[in-house]
C-alpha cells in the first residue's frame, strides 16, 4: 500500500527485455531489501536486486500492456514510493500501486502558480471518477478538480511540480492511471446490487449537470 506522495525521482539505467522484462533504476533510496515493493511511476514492483545508488525490478507482460512500463528507456525520470508502514501518515489517499490503464496528456497550462493538466479518460474507468475525488497519476497522489464526459482535469501545485515528472510531460504524453480504490468497491456494489440512477434521484440525490 502507497500513499501516492513521491519520495524521489529516480531514473532508467538499463531495460533488458525477456521471459521477464528486467529493469535496473538508480535512486538514493536507502536500505532496500529485497522482496520490497517499490511504486514506479505508480506500477507496484519487487525488488530483486539491490546495489549501491540502483536496484533491479522485474515486471510480467501484464505489466507491461497495462502501464507505460514498456516506453521505458535508459534516461526515463520516474516517480519514486517506497511501501507506507504501520502507523505512517496517510498524507494522499490509499495507492495500491496496481495501474488500472493508461491516459494521454491531452493539455497543459499555467493557472495562476499552479499547472492544470488535462487527460483523456479510458470508457471503463469513468464510473470510479467524482470531481473532487482522488486518482494516481504516475503514483502522484491528486485531486480532479474538473470531470468531463470522456476526460478530466487536476491542478499541480509548485511542490508537486518540483518534486515528480509531472511538469514535464506535455500534450500527448503518456501516464498511469489508478483510480480511487473506495470508488472501486462502491461502483461494484452497485453494480451487484442493481442500483441505478434512478434509485439514487429517487432516495432525494440529484444528478450532477
Amino acid at each position: 500500500m502507497f500513499t501516492g506522495l513521491i519520495e524521489q525521482i529516480g531514473s532508467v539505467e538499463r531495460v533488458s527485455p525477456g521471459a521477464m522484462t528486467d529493469v535496473w533504476i538508480a535512486s538514493t533510496l536507502e536500505a532496500l531489501a529485497l522482496g520490497e515493493s517499490i511504486a514506479c511511476d505508480g506500477c507496484c514492483l519487487t525488488v530483486v536486486e539491490a546495489q549501491g545508488g540502483r536496484f533491479r525490478v522485474q515486471a510480467s507482460a501484464e505489466t507491461l500492456r497495462r502501464t507505460t512500463l514498456g516506453q521505458w528507456r535508459t534516461g526515463t525520470k520516474l516517480n519514486l514510493e517506497r511501501a507506507v508502514r504501520l502507523g505512517d501518515r496517510l498524507g494522499g489517499h490509499m495507492v495500491q500501486g496496481h495501474v488500472d490503464a493508461t491516459a494521454r496528456v491531452l493539455e497543459a497550462h499555467p493557472e495562476g502558480g499552479s499547472r492544470v493538466m488535462r487527460f483523456d479518460m479510458p470508457p471503463a474507468l469513468a464510473p470510479f471518477f467524482i470531481e473532487k475525488g482522488s486518482v494516481a497519476i504516475d503514483g502522484i497522489s491528486l485531486t480532479v478538480n474538473a470531470l468531463g464526459p470522456s476526460d478530466f482535469s487536476v491542478a499541480l501545485i509548485p511542490e508537486t511540480l518540483a518534486r515528480t515528472t509531472l511538469g514535464a510531460k506535455g500534450p500527448g504524453a503518456s501516464v498511469n492511471l489508478e483510480t480511487d480504490l473506495v470508488g472501486k468497491y462502491v461502483a461494484r456494489q452497485r453494480q451487484l446490487e442493481g442500483v441505478t440512477q434512478q434509485h439514487i434521484e429517487a432516495a432525494g440525490f440529484e444528478a450532477r449537470k
